[in-house]
């Protein structure tokens, strides 16, 4: 039997203590929207603790309390966008009862609300679903590429515990990642022509494991 792809580890646990209360909960929001603006301003290397807090509102310790560090709290940020986007492509992929989703137009939903994000989420051009790194040490596409598996596997009639297909979706999500990312350096809307050559590239990919 085939066995999954080796993955790295998974992502750390980036906050010190999750929120009980509503009012803590809304003041980890603050915080997370703070840090997002803030990266759109002066980049990720001159993100600063202290200047989330007083973006957000909040004393220093609130901080603290939550995260040891920027990168815990950039990292917090970056699985809030993975949460945000599997809710987007949720809230898109309806259909009629009793008919299975066409997986084309599930792959197109996945790139759009992708672009979607890019171009107006604060923070999400440093910050996608992961902090900035070296390319090689990074291990969100592994998780990217098994939520969506997950997300779309009742609607596409898919085994998620498939190893191949598992394996297809990472190759999937990486190269369109690499291909987006191409798009947005040409162009800071997402060049047209790339973003129509990676959906191209995407479904003649998958073909050979979905049709």
């Amino acid at each position: 039997m085939q066995q999954p792809t080796p993955r790295p580890d998974g992502p750390p646990r980036s906050l010190r203590r999750a929120p009980v209360q509503r009012r803590s909960a809304q003041r980890l929001a603050r915080i997370l929207d703070a840090c997002a603006e803030l990266l759109d301003e002066t980049g990720y290397e001159e993100l600063s603790t202290r200047a989330v807090a007083g973006r957000a509102g909040v004393p220093i310790g609130s901080v603290y309390r939550f995260f040891p560090n920027k990168r815990a709290m950039a990292e917090a940020l970056a699985h809030r966008n993975l949460d945000a986007y599997a809710d987007r492509i949720t809230a898109r992929l309806t259909a009629p009862e009793g008919q299975r989703l066409e997986w084309r137009r599930a792959m197109d939903v996945v790139v759009d609300e992708y672009l979607a994000m890019k171009r107006t989420v604060p923070g999400f051009a440093l910050v996608e679903f992961t902090v900035p790194a070296p390319r090689e040490s990074r291990q969100a596409n592994y998780e990217v590429a098994d939520r969506l598996l997950a997300l779309l596997a009742g609607r596409l009639g898919l085994d998620p515990a498939d190893a191949r297909l598992r394996t297809a979706f990472l190759v999937g999500v990486e190269t369109a990642d690499a291909l987006l990312q191409l798009a947005f350096r040409v162009d800071s809307a997402g060049d047209p022509a790339i973003v129509a050559e990676a959906k191209s590239l995407l479904r003649a990919y998958l073909s050979q494991h979905l049709d």
